[in-house]
Parts: C-alpha cells; structure tokens; sequence
C-alpha cells in the first residue's frame, strides 16, 4: 500500500510525524547546509515533519528507514547524486511510491529530463524559494495523504475485525491487484483460492467487476460471495472503499471461513472460554446429550458434563437451554450466515 506507515517506524520518526501540524513527513537531501537550513525553517513552520540527508548515502538511509510522504533531492552531489539516488529509490518497492521533486541549479533541457527520467515528479530551480517548493510539494502530496488516510482506516477495521477471527484484504480497482492483507487473509486464500498477492482470485474479481458498480453509484451492498471447500465454506463481504489511489479504487474485503471449528474457535474467543468448554457448548446448541458430546469428543459424559459446568459459571446462566441460547445469539451475530 502507497502511503507512509508507521509500521517498523522508529519512534523517533512517528513522534515527529504524530507532531507534524500537517503529518506529512518531508525529506531534504543536499549537501549544502545553509540550502538545508533554509528549507528546514520554512517546512517546519508550515507544520511539516521534517528530516535532512546531506549525501545520497544518508538519503538512502533515511528513506529506508522512515518512509516519508515526499522526498526534496538535490541533484548534484558527491559520491551518489540526486540522480541515482532516485533511481535507487525506485527501485526498492519499499520506497517506490515516494514523490520525489528535484532541486537542481541545471537549467538545460536535459538535465531536466533526465531528473523526470530517474524517478523524479517535478523540480525546482535554485536558487530555492520556499513558498515555490511548498506550492509544488502540495500538489504531490494529496495522493499521499489520501492513501496514509486509507491505510490507518483499514489498519483500524483489520484491527477490530482480527480480533473476532475475521481476515481482511484490500483490491485496487480497476487493475484487480491485492494491495494488502493480513496473516489470516493470505492463509484462508491460500487454502481456499490456491492464490497468494499480488493476484486476486479469479472469482473475487468476477464477483467484484460484477457488484461494484451497483456499489458505487446505487450505494447498494454486493451480496456475499462463499467459496465452498468440503463441509467448510469462505464467506467474503465487501466493507468499505478504503481510499484512492492514482491507480484506482481500493475495497477493503472482510472474509470468515464458516465451519464446524471457525464456529468453535469463534465461541472460545468472544465468551472466554476454554477450547474443550467451547466444543462442548457448540454440540449443546447441536441438540446434543452429554453422552452424545462424551462420544463426539473422545470422553466420558462426567467429563462432558463438568465443563458444562463450568461454561454456566463463565456465562452467568444455570441451565442448559440458557446456556445454548447465550450461544445461539453469539454465533448469529458473529456468523450470520452460519446455519444452527
């Protein structure tokens, strides 16, 4: 995803981007200290997070290290240039999406166009004028902070949707290319989809060229697409356009595989219990006898019975029939489309 993460930040540079008036996090590169300073001051005062390189050694470093919004890179310097540097940086797809605009005091045609040519997206003559670079720098990082935007949402929904045994993705449209995902979402892919990122399952696209014009422009939710695999089945539904990108649209997609075990596993998270007592819970609601589950689970109906027991004690409730609708309302709400 396009965009700075905080992810693998160091704390030095999340401080600065939480502080940033704007957060947007710049970097200049130049070997001329008073060219920095000048910079430096205007940025800062304009709210922007702001580090400095005086090499492209450094640069590199810094690029790497704290992924910012926008890069001002001087092209003529000792040892690796301005323009290098670009070109490196484009290279690495950890640091491909940066804008990068070119400081430069060569003015003929082609030392320009060979700026546009490394990786550059606009430059700027010196010597510097702040306001100029600022104008400048504000047009290439609209897309920028709408994709940064993009990402903490969808950082948020993958977060409180992990938490229930959900798994997310994310599809840039029109191209069709999975952008991210999280652990959850590459294993259930895998094993129903036999596909891994950048690809997107061929009948996710189907089912999204399908339902997203419905969605854009009628605001109408696409019915949900279950891929099936023996008893268990992977429910996909569409959540959210999660922000856009000079590529496209991205569409954030929530999945839960529905099964026998996912609604087990689910019952153990959300009422805290243990995995035996939510099995023995799930056959209750079943219409299973505690000789029944004894049966099912390798154990005698004792057993059975003394973690009923204690799944009464943790739900508050005394009887068998309270205890499977306790149950029965849970799963419902976490897996709708689950049949009881």
């Amino acid at each position: 995803m396009s965009g700075g993460s905080s992810e693998g930040t160091p704390p030095l540079v999340q401080s600065l981007r939480e502080h940033a008036g704007t957060g947007d996090l710049v970097l200049i590169v130049d070997d001329v200290p008073d060219n920095l300073a000048v910079l430096h001051d205007a940025l800062d005062e304009s709210g922007y997070a702001v580090l400095v390189a005086t090499s492209g050694e450094q640069a590199l470093q810094r690029a790497a290290q704290a992924r910012p919004d926008i890069v001002l890179l001087d092209a003529m310097m000792p040892g690796i240039d301005g323009f290098e540097v670009a070109r490196r940086l484009k290279a690495d797809a950890a640091t491909a999406h940066i804008p990068i605009v070119f400081m430069t005091g060569l003015t003929e045609t082609e030392h320009l166009v060979a700026a546009l040519e490394a990786g550059g997206v606009d430059y700027v003559t010196k010597p510097i004028k702040p306001k100029e670079v600022l104008a400048r720098m504000n047009v290439h990082l609209q897309g920028a902070r709408r994709a940064r935007q993009a990402q903490q949402q969808a950082g948020q929904a993958r977060n409180a949707l992990d938490a229930f045994g959900y798994a997310s993705f994310m599809v840039r449209m029109p191209e069709g290319r999975l952008v991210w995902q999280t652990a959850l979402a590459r294993e259930l892919l895998q094993r129903y989809c036999g596909s891994s990122a950048p690809a997107t399952p061929p009948a996710v696209l189907e089912w999204l060229r399908r339902h997203l014009p419905d969605a854009q422009q009628r605001q109408i939710e696409p019915p949900v697409l279950a891929i099936a695999q023996g008893a268990a089945s992977l429910n996909l539904r569409l959540h959210q356009q999660a922000g856009q990108d000079e590529g496209g649209d991205d569409w954030l997609i929530i999945m839960r595989e529905v099964s026998d075990a996912a609604v087990i596993e689910a019952m153990s998270l959300s009422l805290k219990l243990t995995a035996r007592e939510a099995e023995v819970l799930y056959w209750v609601v079943k219409g299973k006898t505690n000789k029944d589950i004894g049966e099912i689970l390798g154990a005698s109906p004792a057993t059975a019975k003394k973690h009923l027991e204690r799944v009464y004690v943790k739900l508050g409730v005394e009887t068998r029939t309270a205890a499977a609708g306790v149950a029965m309302k849970r799963i419902r709400e976490l897996q709708p489309q689950f049949e009881l």
